[in-house]
């Protein structure tokens, strides 16, 4: 794996070397990743995984006609190969008037902010496989619990670097570290299966071993002997890591390409109060140590906080060059792409700010209504924004969580669904995509 300036220079030279093969413009993007995995089982060792891979990708523009190659290959002879593999694509290609490089007057050009999302450790495999049987034997120890699924811990650093024919040329490291169990609970027909996970850049902020375990089998526990709910129209609350899916469905609607093919639930809507006016929902690609942080984006544009639902009101549609193009628009900061083919569009670090009610405050007043925990299968149209998902939680009785339910499907649309959403005051920052706990009014469910 090369190094931030090592990657640098070799995208640099890969874009020069096509320039002189005759593109009008062209850019090169490399990652490279290393990590490592341990994975316990019954407080054995099931598995050890290490995994190194690096791969660098062309951009080769010639007109309005493109090709995109890749290689794991960084020789000099195999990237000269490159660029003439791109050369001879991109001339037989069908024009494209959309395609091209983020213009350049977008792109970052100073200092940058430090996201702070590399901390230099290296745990050692021996670190990591105690890290993951102390995970599983704080949540073996709680009563209740009967079996384990396993327990990991993992250690990862990326590199990426960017560099364009219009003078871009920036990299990055990023570091990262996750826990994680998943256990069972009770025995037979009755068993009740439920994890817990957190994923950091930081190996300080990973949540103590004891803790994750004990949430993940407290949480199985709890699932025990679940019921069934009568089938009506109620409010649904819905726990934060399951809560998050609601915002996801509305971030999938906003990007750019879903607006230009015209597969977005949110067309003709962008003036529409969508939410109630006390919603705010934000972006912060440079909050510090955060999950998905970074300073520019798959095309060099500079990255920038933003709040994306404001007032009620979606504040504008998530692009990158070649959607805002299409648009009539300016790019926002938030092209994404793999190695190889085009770019999409995409935020970092979202998060719906905190209301101001307890989670006690949004339960009061539900005489009964359902607490979603964990949500099944994908049904959501995203062109029309309907919503049918298999569920499981708990019943909610004149105000309370009561016993636990499962085999639930809960159906509504999103548009009506966002203009009902409440927030409690819960807010934690614990992944890329993070919400409080959220109630929704006059949900269908299907029970008993």
């Amino acid at each position: 794996m090369l190094s931030v300036t090592e990657a640098e220079a070799r995208a640099a030279a890969l874009v020069e070397a096509a320039v002189k093969a005759g593109a009008d413009s062209a850019d090169a993007l490399y990652a490279a990743n290393a990590s490592t995995g341990i994975q316990i089982r019954l407080g054995a060792l099931e598995d050890v995984d290490r995994s190194e891979g690096e791969e660098i990708g062309l951009r080769f523009f010639f007109g309005q006609r493109s090709a995109s190659v890749s290689s794991s290959d960084l020789s000099f002879d195999a990237l000269a190969a490159l660029v003439e593999r791109a050369s001879a694509m991109a001339r037989e290609a069908p024009e494209d008037p959309y395609a091209g490089l983020a213009p350049a007057d977008r792109l970052l050009r100073e200092g940058g902010p430090d996201v702070d999302g590399d901390d230099g450790r290296d745990p050692a495999p021996t670190e990591l496989k105690a890290l993951a049987a102390a995970i599983e034997d704080s949540a073996r120890a709680v009563p209740g619990i009967t079996n384990s699924e396993g327990a990991s811990a993992s250690a990862s650093r990326t590199v990426v670097a960017l560099a364009t024919s219009h003078g871009f040329c920036r990299g990055y490291t990023s570091s990262g570290y996750s826990g994680a169990v998943s256990v069972i609970a009770g025995s037979g027909g009755g068993m009740q299966r439920d994890y817990a996970h957190h994923s950091v850049r930081h190996f300080e902020d990973l949540d103590a071993p004891e803790a994750l375990g004990l949430r993940a089998a407290e949480r199985a526990v709890k699932r025990l002997n679940p019921g069934k709910v009568p089938s009506g129209t109620m409010p649904v609350v819905f726990d934060p890591r399951v809560g998050s899916s609601l915002i996801g469905h509305l971030i999938g609607a906003m990007t750019g390409p879903s607006i230009t093919r015209r597969t977005s639930f949110l067309l003709d809507r962008l003036a529409e109060e969508l939410f109630p006016s006390d919603i705010i929902i934000r972006e912060d690609p440079h909050r510090r140590r955060g999950p998905s942080s970074r300073p520019f984006d798959s095309e060099g544009v500079a990255t920038a906080p933003r709040n994306l639902v404001e007032g009620g009101r979606v504040t504008g549609w998530l692009l990158d060059s070649a959607s805002a193009r299409q648009l009539g628009l300016e790019p926002t900061g938030h092209a994404v792409r793999g190695i190889g083919g085009p770019t999409g569009a995409g935020p970092s670090n979202v998060h719906l700010e905190p209301g101001r009610e307890s989670v006690a405050d949004l339960l009061s007043g539900i005489g009964r209504g359902l607490y979603v925990t964990e949500l099944i299968g994908q049904g959501v149209n995203p062109v029309t924004g309907d919503y049918s998902r298999g569920a499981s939680g708990f019943i909610i009785e004149d105000g309370e969580i009561a016993g636990p339910v499962a085999e639930i499907t809960i159906a509504g649309n999103l548009i009506d669904m966002y203009r009902t959403l409440r927030a409690a005051d819960d807010l934690e920052f614990r992944r890329g995509l993070n919400v409080p706990t959220l109630r929704v009014e006059g949900l269908t469910v299907a029970g008993a």
